[in-house]
């Protein structure tokens, strides 16, 4: 035994070599699953870091999609409150009912920057989205979606009674 600085110094329990060969274990088996979730995610560097900070529908959608025209479509569904209690955390949910969507995203008109949230799908995906944004005021929010590089979208007047962007 090797005594430091009044401390006795043994070699390493038999407890202490099976809970270290344990957690190595458990981290080669859980870490590769991880390893490939990360590399298939998409990369947040390719977002275009513009489309966050506009403060105009048209200049937000040029942004991030290429283009500003969007047509109303029935093939976009959206779920929103009538009311949101707390403007802090307003859940929102949407869905398209297209093939080969490509994006979406949901914006905030009356939000001091438009773009609350964006998403790029997958191809082969559902784009059933559900997400809880922040809304400054009562505001139109809109759920756009792109198809094929060109944008549909449905919209909902959300009045917040409290809490907000500030």
């Amino acid at each position: 035994m090797e005594q430091i600085n009044g401390l006795t110094r043994g070699s390493p329990k038999r407890r202490d070599f099976l809970v270290a060969a344990a957690a190595g274990t458990a981290a080669a088996l859980v870490l590769p699953r991880f390893a490939s979730a990360a590399a298939a995610a998409p990369n947040a560097s390719t977002y275009p870091a513009k489309a966050f900070i506009q403060k105009t529908e048209a200049a937000t959608l040029q942004a991030m999609f290429g283009t500003s025209t969007v047509t109303a479509s029935p093939d976009v569904k959206m779920d929103a409150p009538d009311i949101a209690e707390n403007g802090a955390v307003v859940p929102i949910s949407f869905d398209a009912n297209a093939k080969n969507v490509t994006g979406a995203a949901i914006l905030a008109i009356d939000n001091p920057f438009v773009m609350a949230c964006a998403y790029k799908i997958p191809a082969g995906t559902n784009p059933a989205i559900s997400s809880r944004v922040k809304l400054a005021k009562t505001t139109q929010v809109i759920s756009v979606v792109e198809v094929g590089g060109k944008l549909m979208s449905t919209s909902k007047q959300v009045k917040v009674t409290l809490g907000g962007c500030g």
